[in-house]
């Protein structure tokens, strides 16, 4: 019964982190806690939780990867060069997860998350980014409506990004993306499912990383992780098919819904 549970937990996990860029892990991680809390489930530390969840985001990042790729939406030269910054700074999470205690980091990144939510209220005030020199990566997309958008960085700029990204991605066993897909759209001005489907190429590889280090840990519980993943390949291919179909401003929305439910949950995880 617990391998049912746990395969409609990854389900719901890759297709929501795979439909707004996420990734899953804030479905993963506080199920694996809750559940262990009620008996149900070998109860996991939040070392195991975290690791266990970004094993699986592996293959969540990887499928929806495949299918944003069949749509022309994945960024690939963006994505490999903030994994510069993103595949250290998640084994450095990771690693720091193991011996820090971390309940006032929660506490501020859950309200900084609920902050980052408010602020993409005001994205579409934000003056049209220009381009102020040959340097850089520099891009043009045109949406299914016909608007035409231009969005790129600096990488001295975007690689240190990368790693903060990466480092709280691998101490919370999140992924990264919740403040990935923030700075893409509000820094560089990249559309919303640009947005969305790199974050997901770079939550693959950062995964990857962070996964190293937690498996050399011994921070997995592999039967729960064998459980979850097929579940959630299916829902990081079914969350990039829902985001096909959802306008910019819906995906922006939905964003910023889940934003601020991972800052209620930190915030949570802080004080309690």
């Amino acid at each position: 019964m617990e391998y049912i549970v746990l395969l409609i937990i990854g389900l719901l996990a890759g297709t929501i982190g795979s439909l707004v860029g996420l990734g899953g892990g804030i479905v993963i991680v506080p199920a694996l806690l809750y559940l262990g809390t009620t008996g149900f489930l070998t109860e996991a530390t939040p070392q195991i939780a975290a690791g266990t969840s970004l094993l699986v985001i592996i293959f969540t990042g990887l499928s929806s990867s495949i299918s944003y790729y069949k749509q022309k939406r994945v960024d690939i030269k963006t994505g490999l060069i903030l994994f510069i910054g993103g595949g250290p700074g998640g084994m450095v999470g990771a690693w720091v997860n193991k011996q820090l205690n971390a309940d006032h980091f929660s506490l501020g990144f859950g309200l900084f998350m609920i902050f980052i939510s408010i602020v993409l209220m005001y994205k579409d005030k934000l003056p049209p980014l220009k381009r102020t020199s040959e340097r850089g990566v520099w891009r043009t997309f045109i949406d299914p409506d016909g608007k035409e958008y231009t969005y790129g960085f600096q990488p001295v700029i975007a690689i240190p990004i990368a790693f903060i990204v990466g480092f709280l991605g691998g101490l919370l066993g999140i992924g990264g993306g919740a403040l990935m897909v923030p700075s893409l759209i509000l820094l560089f001005h990249f559309p919303a499912h640009i947005a969305v489907a790199t974050s997901m190429l770079l939550l693959f590889f950062t995964s990857l990383t962070s996964s190293i280090t937690h498996i050399w840990l011994g921070h997995i519980i592999w039967l729960y992780a064998l459980a979850l993943i097929p579940g959630a390949w299916l829902g990081g291919t079914l969350g990039a098919k829902i985001n096909q179909k959802l306008p910019s401003k819906a995906i922006i929305i939905l964003l910023r819904l889940v934003l601020i439910i991972v800052g209620i949950r930190l915030i949570i995880d802080g004080l309690i």
